[in-house]
């Protein structure tokens, strides 16, 4: 798991396709390269390290560039097929088990794409305006947490349609946020808590006497 604290920034060495010109796009996979010397100064093949908040497993890594492979459902879900040699990416190796938890429960593993609709400048800070769909936006709560493109962050609002967040002067300069502008597309994940909430609800509403039948009861009762 990952923090949403990124690390560094890297750089986009290659996105290659494997299967020549006709796998290049969301049907085939991909083998990314990104150059980034802190996540890979003690990286060894089969480390994860998330790139733009997905999280990637380490082929290869020679002088402070790593290779990762990048399957179709990732490239569907995700924006790294959208890029090119020299983008700059958001870096964070895996959360070691005597870390610091210092965002959020991070999985790497991306629900979908929000679009930056418009960006605020305050006197040190920015807030950041985004679209999404609304299977993303059911599951992202005022206050709560969300992970763009790998980094955690509380949300300011929400919508059916979108919502916002505030961005520091750390998260300005350390991240991709920083340089988006309008029509760019973020990476998101939402709070896995809150799937799995919903899961277990929706699975246990359907079967009498399950322990979810009882906790659709008990909030209903607690919401009257």
């Amino acid at each position: 798991m990952f923090t949403g604290i990124i690390e560094e920034l890297g750089s986009v060495v290659a996105l290659d396709h494997p299967g020549g010109d006709a796998a290049a796009d969301t049907a085939g996979d991909a083998v990314l390269t990104v150059a980034g010397p802190l996540v890979t100064s003690d990286a060894r093949p089969g480390d994860s390290i998330a790139v733009d908040g997905v999280c990637l497993t380490v082929t290869s890594v020679l002088d402070g560039v790593f290779v990762a492979e990048v399957m179709p459902e990732s490239l569907r879900r995700s924006s790294l097929g959208g890029l090119v040699p020299g983008s700059v990416v958001n870096l964070e190796r895996a959360l070691p088990a005597n870390g610091r938890l210092g965002g959020h429960v991070v999985q790497g593993h991306v629900d979908g794409v929000a679009t930056l609709v418009r960006r605020t400048p305050g006197p040190r800070w920015d807030d950041l305006e985004l679209t999404a769909p609304a299977a993303l936006t059911r599951y992202v709560a005022e206050k709560g947490s969300v992970a763009l493109s790998g980094v955690s962050l509380t949300v300011t609002w929400v919508s059916d349609e979108g919502f916002g967040v505030s961005l520091i002067p750390t998260t300005l300069a350390a991240t991709t946020l920083g340089r988006l502008v309008p029509g760019d597309a973020v990476n998101v994940e939402v709070d896995v808590l809150a799937k799995y909430v919903e899961r277990l609800m929706v699975a246990g509403a359907s079967v009498p006497g399950a322990p979810g039948a009882a906790l659709v009861g008990d909030l209903a009762g607690a919401a009257r």
